[in-house]
């Protein structure tokens, strides 16, 4: 803790009391965080992973995944950050600091932020390893079973092309018509893949923890690493197809 408290410009040389002191005295990440937010703010957010399901259920207040991010008066209370609270969106933890403390505030509290970030980096590392990408068996199953029935979906889509049954939607032609339905397919098996990849792995994870702490598109960069959809065949395949041939390219590709 102290190491890195020697990397916060605004550290007033005060260590805070652990929160958890026997057998040996621990500070948490959440009074690390809350000494260096700025001012008095108040911010209520929520965490990427959070499951929709607990803002109106029991855990309303008190998540379970510790996925409700809040800060009372300074204080990092519960929550985990990520880019939710910390990016680029209205009414996160930044913008609340520079609409209330100032732009110059909030550029500083972003600088020292990095910084103690940066020495934390430099003390623990951040390793990846072969375990990062592998699933559970069930999960295995669930995705293999996603992967062939969105497989299955897209073949039923090629058959009505082969028998004339395919039908441009209103403001399309059939080449946009074909390919924005294999797109549909695609990319929904790739959203319910990815959230189960989500659910079995674990929080500790350092690949997991580097995907959510990055702006946007965290299952789709997940996906990248626990699944193969064969996605650019089917883009390839839509993409290479017009209006006048799409029949005939089909079969070709097919």
């Amino acid at each position: 803790m102290m190491d890195l408290l020697m990397y916060l410009p605004t550290w007033d040389g005060k260590v805070p009391q652990p929160a958890i002191l026997k057998p040996k005295p621990l500070w948490t990440g959440k009074q690390l965080f809350s000494l260096i937010i700025p001012g008095n703010v108040n911010v209520l957010r929520t965490h990427s992973t959070h499951p929709d399901d607990e803002d109106s259920g029991p855990y309303k207040w008190i998540s379970p995944g510790d996925t409700k991010v809040l800060v009372e008066h300074g204080e990092l209370i519960s929550g985990i950050v990520c880019s939710k609270t910390v990016g680029r969106s209205a009414g996160n933890l930044l913008h609340v600091v520079a609409l209330e403390l100032g732009h110059e505030i909030a550029a500083q509290f972003y600088s020292h932020i990095q910084m103690v970030i940066n020495a934390w980096l430099i003390a623990e590392g951040l390793t990846i390893g072969i375990g990062d990408t592998i699933a559970d068996q069930a999960t295995y199953r669930d995705i293999q079973e996603t992967i062939r029935k969105a497989k299955q979906d897209v073949v039923d889509i090629i058959e009505k092309a082969h028998n004339d049954e395919l039908e441009p939607t209103p403001g399309n032609t059939l080449r946009q018509t074909f390919e924005n339905m294999v797109n549909r397919i695609l990319n929904d098996a790739r959203d319910r893949t990815g959230s189960s990849a989500q659910k079995s792995l674990s929080g500790i994870l350092y690949l997991k923890n580097s995907l959510y702490s990055i702006s946007e598109n965290n299952s789709i960069r997940e996906n990248e690493f626990h699944l193969d959809l064969g996605i650019e065949h089917y883009h390839t395949l839509s993409k290479m197809t017009t209006d006048q041939n799409l029949k005939d390219s089909l079969k070709i590709h097919t």
